[in-house]
């Protein structure tokens, strides 16, 4: 036995010394690169493992997370309950050069606006339902007077949970008619209200959720994305007076949430001491109430010039969006018989009379005058392939 292990141990030893030779050979570098590997790899190995269990798997979806935030009563976020939605479409969109409001033109398979009442009415709820979260009681629509009877049938057909409002003379009229209206119908049951453009219509349900979990925490909460230009300030629109740092600047978006008690106290300031305010959280800033950035998407974009329905066609296009069906009614086969596809151009049956028709010549591309339909109403611009920042 003992003659065994003193074998071993020469062994051992032997192996050792060649290994040691074999490491003395090495040059410099492959030394220092043999060093580094044998400290690092421990290093790399335990960041992966964190990594990996902070993070959870690949294959993890957007429920997880939400189900992970927590409301000021310490409670898991519980979905849109007490959340109730407003649409504002009581604009004349005159930047469009189009003969009828921006809302009603039509983006790929449907009108600007049905994009946004077709994300609140039924993607929405069927997100909802499917993760365990409650759903938003009650959507209110900003509409003209004169185009709501239009719009009636999709009232009729989501009764008790849509209704319209009329719009003001400026947004903060319209919000505030809004607002009214959804504090009447909720009869007090809306803690929050979530204020949307319907000129924006690629907002995503993953921005939606984030924003109003993020008011539920602070009270108040609006979508944004960093700017990524360079913003000049100047006096007279001539000389540059200077640059304003980009690293402080974000550029906001829809929803804007916040609660309806602090909305409507900040009304009453706002008329009282005759503020301006350009948007809905601005009320709110003007109480001295904290509002919460809610990083969003570069794709939320507002529909404001001919050029951005391209940009917003293409976004569609690389998403796979399906067909928007508010309207449709389902033959005896149980197919769907009706769309939304406008007639000619806007919402249901010509509500537009009087007025030129808009020309689509594909990919939102538009026109509301008559032309050639061989030749575009204006010329055809690249749009991006890929979204990121």
């Amino acid at each position: 036995m003992a003659t065994m292990h003193s074998t071993h141990k020469r062994i051992r030893q032997g192996a050792a010394r060649s290994i040691g030779a074999i490491y003395l050979d090495l040059t410099k570098m492959q030394r220092l690169s043999h060093l580094l590997l044998v400290f690092l790899l421990p290093c790399v190995t335990s960041f992966v493992a964190t990594t990996n269990s902070n993070f959870g798997p690949s294959t993890s979806k957007l429920t997880s997370n939400l189900h992970a935030y927590k409301i000021d009563n310490g409670e898991p976020f519980q979905g849109f309950g007490n959340t109730g939605f407003l649409i504002l479409a009581g604009g004349t969109g005159s930047r469009m050069k189009a003969s009828m409001p921006k809302q009603f033109l039509e983006l790929q398979s449907a009108p600007i606006l049905h994009y946004s009442l077709h994300l609140f009415l039924e993607k929405l709820p069927a997100y909802c339902e499917a993760s365990g979260l409650t759903s938003p009681p009650q959507v209110v629509l900003v509409l003209d007077p004169k185009y709501q009877p239009e719009y009636q049938p999709i009232v009729d057909k989501y009764e008790g949970r849509l209704a319209f409002a009329n719009p003001g003379v400026e947004r903060q009229g319209s919000v505030e008619n809004g607002l009214n209206k959804l504090v009447e119908l909720s009869d007090g049951a809306c803690e929050y209200i979530a204020v949307h453009d319907s000129a924006r219509p690629l907002v995503t349900i993953e921005e939606i959720c984030n924003v109003v979990s993020d008011a539920h925490n602070v009270g108040a909460a609006v979508l944004g994305v960093p700017c990524k230009a360079t913003i000049k300030e100047s006096d007279d629109g001539v000389t540059v007076q200077r640059t304003i740092p980009r690293a402080r600047l974000w550029e906001v978006h829809t929803p804007q949430v916040v609660k309806v008690e602090a909305l409507l106290h900040g009304f009453d300031k706002v008329a009282k001491e005759d503020l301006e305010v350009t948007d809905d959280v601005s009320i709110i800033e003007a109480l001295g109430e904290p509002v919460k950035l809610t990083r969003g998407e570069y794709t939320n974009l507002k529909i404001t010039t001919p050029e951005d329905m391209d940009v917003a066609g293409a976004i569609l296009s690389d998403r796979g969006e399906e067909a928007i069906n508010l309207l449709g009614s389902t033959s005896t086969d149980g197919n769907v018989a009706v769309t939304d596809q406008p007639d000619p151009i806007g919402t249901f049956q010509s509500p537009f009379g009087g007025q030129r028709t808009i020309v689509n010549f594909g990919s939102g591309r538009l026109s509301d005058g008559k032309v050639d339909d061989n030749v575009r109403a204006y010329p055809a611009r690249p749009t991006p392939s890929k979204w990121h920042e």
